[in-house]
């Protein structure tokens, strides 16, 4: 299933909008500016929840 209904998306596309949404995930990272996952990344995303 898409995300957005009226556009068509490839498998590869899919993917990289799954590694965009997982902090686990250098993508995730870098397309909020990092150069990569840091390493206190877990602390980071659980502050970000409180």
């Amino acid at each position: 299933m898409s995300w957005n209904k009226e556009i068509e998306h490839s498998q590869i596309e899919h993917d990289r909008h799954s590694d965009d949404l997982n902090p686990n995930n250098d993508v995730y990272w870098e397309a909020r500016g990092y150069e990569e996952r840091p390493d206190d990344w877990e602390d980071r995303i659980n502050n970000e929840n409180e």
